[in-house]
């Protein structure tokens, strides 16, 4: 991976529901910019095409690209026809599950269908015990009727995982060559997930082949049509890959846009001193949150579109509210705000794109927070009477009663900003007080398009003392990808006890510690600047789950310890078991150069734009709006105010203090007063 140099460009792509955002740093001039394109959601390469012609081609070009194309082939089933092969008398796994149910009290759930009809799951007589015996030989001759099979059906993609196949991967090994013979392409489980767990271990494997076709043919277009220099891919961990490697790992990098924001609010954090912060990104479509205690928290617990997937993803909690979320009328006649957006097509009806029910974007409009003739610079203007409408037509649904002194339509926007702060201050618990974690020992770093609009009020219902919005807090995720190192994870199930000694737990890492390293070199990664870390999945003998912790002579300890903090007991004097040891091996890369300014005066007058009525919950009032292009480091504004930066705007409330650093983040001081 070739130095930053003044003669090339890194470009930083997130692709969001209703934006594609780009960021562009000069490494010579130490320089960033940013700037954001509709997303075009029939074909999400249109954005970036779109965007890339902006920028100069005279230099090298280095992408970083956060993708949602994987995620939207499994939300909408438009991925490849894929067929699964598996052990005989388990074709019925992705039916059957764990038979979960989520929603305990619904008599009727809504259960997705599996990513592979019944039809497509197919079997082969073989059979490997626990130890990796041989019960069963592989019958080859087998696999010939099922590959006419995939013919017939026109089969693009197959998932093959065999029963204790990471364990022994020999039968899968076989199936796997043999199928690649036949230009067809094909995910085993051994090789995407060799770890225990065979309905997990088998989803994940689905997963990958259902979405890497779809994928390699987006990023072979893009590659074509754009020839940078060097493409990665942003993955859900937090870390980059090759595109070479993305391509025939699709699962990888499902969740890499919101991956992207936790990334960037960190590294932005840690350069205005900050370590424990709660992660507040809100965009038009969702809202997502992390908590990060100096290490990024990374899990193998997710799933998307109903699917379990055992790749480690940042730990992230995500709820359908975003500036585009639409305002609905339930059975009861009760308001309701999400989670159905309006995305990007047609959008809010602020934007003129054809929108006609009313979102929270409308409703910041409609109480005068987001000002028509600002919003993007003022590169975009916004239709005020188009939402004015939308509300008066959208109020006659309900029964409303406003206070005094509003209308009705301020009251039902009020009312929607409420609902859709609850919808996200409930998500921010979910990541800070249900997981043990005080929030009032944080700090709330806010991004998103639409986060400014909400951070302070949220952070004020949580106790959270301070908020800390980056001047490039909607196009974040983009800065976030140039920031991110190139990540690769390992994993193998031994299932060792835990009196073993732990030379010989080490002797088991290895095999993946070598693997990572030919890896790293493979990504270009100088020896310098790699680092393997090693870590052990623990549990007590007869649970379920476990627990990750390092992989040291004192891992017992650890372990004791984060089950303590995790559950609120431990049992040291009982016995434990090593389920997986795992191996990640980091190629560190150097993010761009952000100077911090000297702090001047905390005279904000040269900012201020005019005043303007704004609805809180206090009623109308007249409040000051200032320009973020002509805040300086150093500047203090006291709330109410509404602060206007190039791609979001701020909304400070009245007992709040904001100054701006030398980073130029807002941070702002909350008090306890509720606007």
């Amino acid at each position: 991976m070739p130095k930053p140099s003044s003669q090339h460009l890194w470009v930083g792509i997130d692709i969001g529901g209703t934006f594609t955002d780009f960021v562009i740093y000069a490494a010579g001039e130490q320089s960033l910019r940013r700037f954001k394109v509709l997303s075009t959601p029939a074909d999400p390469a249109e954005a970036v095409l779109q965007g890339l012609a902006k920028i100069s081609q005279s230099t090298g070009r280095h992408i970083v690209h956060g993708s949602t194309v994987a995620t939207n082939a499994i939300l909408e089933r438009k991925g490849a026809r894929t067929a699964l092969i598996t052990t005989e008398g388990f074709r019925d796994i992705l039916k059957i599950g764990r038979q979960d149910r989520p929603d305990l009290y619904n008599l009727f759930p809504l259960i997705p269908d599996p990513l592979v009809p019944r039809a497509w799951c197919l079997e082969m007589r073989e059979r490997v015990d626990a130890q990796g015996t041989i019960i069963i030989p592989l019958q080859k001759e087998n696999l010939e009727s099922i590959i006419d099979t995939l013919r017939r059906e026109a089969i693009q993609s197959v998932a093959v995982s065999f029963l204790f196949s990471f364990v022994n991967p020999e039968h899968e090994r076989w199936v796997t060559e043999r199928l690649r013979e036949e230009n067809l392409f094909v995910t085993s489980s051994s090789e995407i997930l060799p770890e225990f767990r065979e309905y997990e271990r088998t989803s994940t494997t689905v997963v990958n082949a259902y979405v890497s076709p779809v994928l390699d043919t987006y990023l072979g277009r893009l590659e074509r049509e754009i020839h940078p220099t060097e493409f990665h891919i942003l993955q859900s961990n937090g870390g980059r890959i090759s595109v070479t490697q993305a391509r025939g790992h699709g699962v990888r990098s499902i969740l890499s846009g919101p991956a992207g924001g936790v990334v960037g609010a960190r590294y932005l954090a840690s350069l205005a001193g900050f370590s424990r912060i709660l992660t507040f990104d809100m965009g038009g479509t969702s809202t997502d949150v992390a908590f990060v205690n100096e290490a990024i928290h990374v899990t193998t617990e997710a799933e998307v579109g109903g699917c379990p997937i055992r790749v480690p993803v940042i730990d992230i909690h995500t709820v359908g509210a975003g500036g585009g979320s639409l305002a609905l009328v339930d059975a009861g006649g009760n308001l309701r705000v999400g989670p159905q957006s309006a995305g990007a097509d047609p959008g809010p009806v602020c934007y003129g794109r054809g929108g006609r029910s009313p979102t929270v974007t409308d409703a910041h409009v409609v109480l005068g927070r987001l000002p028509s003739d600002g919003f993007l610079g003022g590169q975009m203007p916004l239709d005020v009477q188009a939402a004015y409408q939308a509300f008066d037509e959208f109020s006659r649904t309900l029964s409303v009663s406003p206070s005094p002194g509003l209308e009705v339509r301020q009251a039902v926007a009020l009312g929607m900003i409420r609902i859709a702060n609850a919808h996200m201050e409930r998500a921010l618990r979910v990541m800070s007080v249900e997981r043990g974690e005080d929030p009032r020992e944080m700090v709330l770093v806010s991004f998103g398009g639409a986060g400014g609009l909400h951070a302070c009020a949220l952070a004020r219902a949580l106790g959270i003392p301070q908020v800390l919005v980056s001047p490039m807090a909607a196009t974040l995720s983009a800065l976030g990808m140039l920031a991110a190192d190139v990540e690769l994870d390992y994993v193998r199930t031994v299932m060792l006890p835990g009196n073993i000694p732990f030379e010989m737990v080490e002797s088991h890492t290895g095999e993946l510690v070598l693997q990572g390293e030919k890896d790293l070199a493979r990504e270009m990664i100088p020896s310098t600047q790699a680092v393997l870390t090693k870590t052990l999945d623990v549990r007590y003998v007869g649970q379920s789950f476990d627990l990750e912790v390092p992989c040291i002579p004192s891992f017992r300890d650890e372990f004791d310890r984060l089950h303590q903090r995790r559950y609120g007991y431990c049992q040291p004097e009982a016995n434990v078991e090593i389920v997986n040891v795992r191996v990640r091996a980091i190629g560190r890369v150097r993010p761009p150069t952000i100077s911090a300014q000297p702090l001047g005066s905390a005279d904000s007058s040269s900012a201020r734009w005019e005043e303007r009525l704004v609805v809180s919950g206090r009623g109308m009032q007249s409040v000051p709006h200032y320009w973020g292009h002509r805040l300086r480091p150093g500047h203090e504004i006291t709330g109410p105010a509404i602060l206007v930066l190039d791609d979001t705007t701020v909304y400070v409330g009245p007992a709040d203090l904001a100054a701006m650093d030398g980073y130029s983040n807002i941070l702002i001081q909350i008090g306890a007063t509720d606007g």
